[in-house]
């Protein structure tokens, strides 16, 4: 055999799969396939893209430096800046106002009303809503104030510039106005808007206005007891009197509150922080309503009549020291500032200095009296001139040489006679003028009466040892000295409360918000004569009065017994500090055995009639006097008078 193998023989095996399009899949051993070339010339063009992942790394780092820039806002938002951003959102959100406390009523002894207060409003605007980005328009300030100017009773460019003010949410455009005016401006913001929904060419310009409750002060008896009472400014403090004087008593506390706002109104849904307000406390005085009337009638009248610059009546309780009515002419009417006299306000009876004239000669006879000096049957012999010093003294009428006692001295008013009398008080004329000073002092001249009243003259008295040669002899009947109006009252109600001297009182106490009364303290009381001296004195005014030869006849009551004073001083004119015109006065009271009431009466320059006290102001003292005893009640004592001598026979 031949070493050569036969040749092999192939044997088919299984068809190889066929790839779509004719290919065959290639098997064991095939050669790999051809990868995709450069097309041949005159082939189809192929467009290949590039590679995503460089863009992809570009779209992730941007998207990083954003979140990092989100990041870095958000923390400086909620970290490092957060409080400011909160007190910002707060305060565009947030606003907050005052709750104004309601004032506390002012009344008199029985509880009749002087001064109370009644529901008002204060009218607001949100200077943002009248903006040009708010409203679309650039006068929208000056729009709206031509609304409410006329309403607001104030002038158009007033009104603009509150609604321009900037950096606020809240101004304040009027104080205080009544229900009526804050009706008119809802009315008409109502009407605006209503048009503003149909036509939106129509904007309303009074959007950003609301109304804040709040109070007004109302004087029910017009000026009766104005002086007292004093007002109520625009701020809502008291301007004067009681007002002014129990301010704080009245006003209260203001509360407050906080809420959030949108379109210059409160947002119920969103929670509110408010402190309430404490209502003031009544105060009630001691005026009798009706006497006080009666006092004010009675001295508008005679000033009045007698073309006077003005005058004062005083009522006062003498026991007790309570003033019962207080009145001046002119007056004024505290619910009308505008109307009134800047003269006339305040309370004249109080502020005002004058020299007392005639009325201060029953402190000299006290001094007298009660250092047993002399007494009423002591005889005074009264030349028609007395030489003193460097002066020459005469009675008010020329007359020939006076046997008066010293009750005469006293009822026909005579100044030598008084110069005469105080001048046994000391041995020398400087001991008897240190003696008077003493009374003078006791009696609370020179001094504030007590009442703390606002702009209280104590009045003008100089030591003794200061006083001038003239005003050794002046002082004692009345002149080269300076009262007001409530020292004179006191004076006599210190005689009639039987030598003691009470502090006069003008309020009984205060009603606070929970309904308790609390009584107003005690007065000081303080004694300057005896008892014997005060009832001696008291009889001899009943001379004044009563005998023919007294100067207060038109001062007579028909069954009580009255004590009583003329006074007619030279008169220093405020304005020029020279005398010039009269002070005409009247003080007393009764019944003069059994006192209950001091009445004083002064008219200041009267210009027309008589200017004499007794002749003017008499008959005041007569009509107020018998108004009150009435009014009290107080029955005639039905005991004789005691008709103490007046002249004497050589």
């Amino acid at each position: 055999m031949s070493d050569r193998e036969p040749p092999r023989r192939r044997v088919p095996g299984p068809a190889r799969p066929v790839r779509p399009g004719g290919q065959r899949r290639p098997g064991p051993g095939a050669r790999p396939a051809r990868r995709p070339g450069a097309p041949r010339p005159g082939g189809p063009q192929v467009l290949r893209l590039g590679s995503p992942r460089p863009r992809l790394r570009m779209v992730s780092l941007a998207l990083t430096l954003v979140m990092i820039a989100f990041v870095v806002r958000l923390l400086q938002v909620q970290a490092v800046d957060a409080n400011a951003y909160v007190a910002k959102a707060e305060q565009n959100r947030y606003v907050g106002r005052t709750l104004a406390a309601t004032r506390g009523g002012i009344t008199d002894r029985n509880g009749v009303e002087l001064a109370t207060s009644v529901d008002a409003y204060d009218i607001t605007a949100d200077p943002t809503m009248f903006t040009q980005d708010t409203t679309k328009v650039t006068d929208a300030p000056e729009q709206a104030a031509a609304l409410l100017g006329p309403i607001l009773g104030q002038e158009v460019d007033t009104v603009a510039k509150k609604l321009r003010t900037k950096n606020t949410r809240y101004t304040l455009l009027a104080h205080r106005q009544t229900p009526q005016v804050w009706k008119q401006i809802k009315d008409l913001r109502s009407t605006l808007a209503v048009k503003a929904e149909t036509d939106k060419s129509t904007v309303n310009f009074l959007a950003g206005v609301v109304a804040v409750p709040a109070s007004k002060r109302v004087y029910p008896n017009g000026d009766l007891a104005a002086g007292i009472l004093g007002w109520v400014n625009a701020d809502g403090k008291g301007g004067g009197g009681v007002e002014q004087k129990l301010n704080k008593e009245l006003a209260g506390k203001d509360g407050k509150i906080r809420y959030a706002q949108s379109g210059g109104r409160q947002v119920p849904t969103v929670g509110s922080t408010e402190t309430p307000a404490v209502a003031g406390s009544d105060v009630e005085l001691t005026i009798n309503r009706d006497i006080q009337w009666a006092a004010q009638n009675a001295i508008t009248q005679q000033v009045k009549a007698s073309k006077a610059d003005r005058g004062y009546v005083i009522v006062q309780d003498a026991r007790s020291g309570e003033i019962l009515a207080m009145a001046n002419s002119p007056g004024f009417d505290p619910n009308d500032l505008t109307q009134a006299n800047a003269a006339a306000l305040g309370n004249a009876a109080l502020q005002d200095a004058y020299e007392p004239g005639s009325t201060a000669k029953v402190m000299s006879m006290a001094a007298v009296l009660e250092e047993n000096a002399a007494t009423p049957e002591t005889h005074v012999v009264v030349p028609n001139r007395l030489h003193r010093g460097d002066r020459l003294f005469q009675d008010d009428i020329d007359h020939a040489t006076w046997n008066l006692t010293l009750n005469g001295v006293l009822a026909k008013s005579s100044n030598i006679g008084t110069i005469l009398a105080t001048g046994q008080l000391g041995k020398t004329q400087k001991e008897a003028n240190q003696v008077l000073y003493s009374y003078l002092r006791k009696f609370g001249i020179g001094s504030y009466t007590g009442l703390g009243f606002p702009g209280e003259t104590k009045g003008i008295l100089a030591p003794a040892d200061k006083w001038s040669t003239s005003q050794q002899y002046t002082i004692p009947f009345g002149q080269g000295m300076s009262i007001n109006a409530m020292q004179a009252a006191s004076v006599y109600s210190t005689i009639a409360n039987g030598g003691v001297r009470v502090e006069p009182t003008l309020v009984r106490g205060t009603k606070g918000p929970d309904g308790r009364f609390t009584p107003a303290a005690q007065p000081e009381k303080t004694r300057v004569v005896s008892e014997k001296t005060a009832k001696t004195l008291a009889q001899m005014l009943e001379s004044v009065v009563d005998d023919e030869q007294g100067t207060g006849a038109k001062a007579r009551i028909p069954g009580y017994r009255v004590a009583g004073k003329t006074g007619t001083a030279n008169r220093v004119d405020p304005a020029t500090g020279k005398y010039h015109g009269y002070t005409s006065s009247f003080a007393g009271f009764a019944p003069a055995d059994k006192p209950r009431v001091t009445v004083y009466c002064a008219i200041q320059n009267a210009t027309k009639g008589s200017y004499f006290g007794g002749q003017i102001c008499g008959p005041i003292y007569k009509q107020v006097m018998e108004f009150a005893l009435k009014t009290l009640q107080v029955p005639p004592t039905g005991a004789g008078a005691a008709n103490l001598p007046v002249t004497f026979t050589p």
